[in-house]
């Protein structure tokens, strides 16, 4: 897959050669708000890779998987084949003739590398290619034989013994539902919304509604609380990944499953809590949620955009009441007005990315303030574009245009 880089290079001088004449646009500056963030990055990505020249990270991955679900749901809305064909082409490289999945290694028990399995099950659908469906299996046996808490929570990965963390929650259940779903195994839901609530119990700051990051059952990690379990600090995308998963198992599972309103009610009591602590100014959050004032500390494009996208979709279905829509517009308007630039191109990119966080390992991850402070920040980074697209998707579908909102130019 090297060879892409060829062509992103290749890409990038075409687009440089545009760059002094703000009248050759590659992206239509007059399309809907969500097209321009789509064809930014499908026009960024040629090939249809999902990784890029500084971020080369080319394994079957979670990043991967929310891009393609990003595209698939613009492709749905719009009809437009061509992001279809893009997942497409994308799970090709992938997906051998007998349904293996190159760099995909069962035994991990990496449960991020579930997440591409909503769109395995898509093309599969949708093309009867048998080798995507057989993909798709393996990633079910996977959750089949996860290892588990003693309390019946998925394990994060095989490395991180009896932890459950809040990014989990969307890697593994948005495809584990589709999947029952899909196939007729409606005595799975149970075990689905256990997941949820459990990691929602074992989390949740009575005090502020905030989740904390992560939850060890054994509290045997250095980060864990000797008394609880949980991590120290309320990370920003964590949360941002849970409410992304809560909206979407919603979605899959059917309207009259009786436990469908305990999600409900978990996730009108998120969008309670996190609505207090984004920026007033900026309508952000920031990269720790609830310590703002502390040093280092930054507004982070990726959190704030899932927010935007759990708060919009659950009110557009219905899920947590209307006036989400309006504080999802503002915070997406936010993120246009300060966080976002645009090229002579007609390009947007998107700034403040976390790149990535996480809790024990080599060198060991605290969970403290200062650690996630310290990871580097990135542009264009697929865990904030692909749910900025979707949020953009979301405010469209309930009348929100943004063509009035002048997005700033890259200088």
């Amino acid at each position: 897959m090297k060879k892409y880089f060829v062509l992103i290079l290749i890409l990038s001088a075409y687009v440089h050669s545009f760059s002094q004449n703000e009248n050759n646009y590659l992206v239509d500056k007059n399309l809907p708000m969500f097209l321009r963030l789509a064809d930014s990055f499908v026009l960024r990505h040629p090939g249809a890779v999902t990784y890029d020249s500084i971020f080369t990270e080319t394994k079957w991955n979670y990043e991967q998987g929310l891009i393609l679900e990003a595209l698939y749901q613009v492709y749905i809305y719009t009809g437009d084949v061509k992001y279809f064909q893009f997942i497409k082409d994308n799970l090709d490289q992938y997906i051998e003739t007998d349904g293996k999945i190159k760099t995909y290694k069962f035994g991990s028990f990496n449960i991020d590398l579930v997440n591409p399995g909503r769109a395995l099950l898509y093309t599969y659908k949708k093309t009867g290619i048998e080798k995507f469906k057989i993909a798709a299996d393996t990633l079910r046996k996977q959750l089949k034989y996860q290892p588990r808490t003693p309390s019946n929570g998925f394990w994060h990965k095989l490395i991180y013994p009896n932890q459950m963390w809040l990014d989990g929650l969307y890697m593994g259940q948005p495809f584990y539902a589709l999947y029952s779903k899909m196939y007729n195994q409606p005595e799975f839901y149970e075990d689905i919304i256990h997941q949820f609530t459990l990691i929602e119990r074992k989390t949740r700051d009575k005090k502020t509604g905030l989740l904390y990051h992560a939850w060890d059952e054994s509290k045997e990690q250095s980060w864990a609380d000797p008394i609880t379990g949980r991590s120290p600090n309320f990370w920003g995308r964590a949360m941002g990944w849970y409410s992304m998963a809560l909206v979407d198992v919603l979605d899959i599972l059917p309207e009259n499953y009786s436990r469908r309103m305990e999600l409900k009610k978990i996730l009108q009591r998120f969008a309670k809590a996190i609505v207090n602590y984004k920026d007033k100014e900026t309508n952000i959050w920031y990269q720790v949620v609830d310590q703002p004032a502390r040093e280092g500390n930054y507004l982070e494009a990726s959190a704030t955009s899932m927010f935007a996208y759990a708060l919009a979709k659950g009110a557009n279905k219905g899920y947590i009441n209307k006036k989400y829509l309006t504080i999802a517009k503002d915070i997406f308007e936010g993120l246009l007005k300060n966080l976002t630039r645009i090229e002579n191109t007609g390009y947007i990119n998107l700034y403040n990315i976390c790149r990535s966080a996480g809790l024990g390992g080599t060198p060991y991850r605290d969970g403290s303030f200062e650690y996630y402070i310290s990871e580097p920040k990135r542009m264009n980074d697929i865990k904030g574009y692909g749910p900025f697209i979707l949020a953009a998707l979301e405010l469209h579908k309930a009348g929100f245009k943004f063509d009035k909102i002048s997005v700033p130019k890259t200088e």
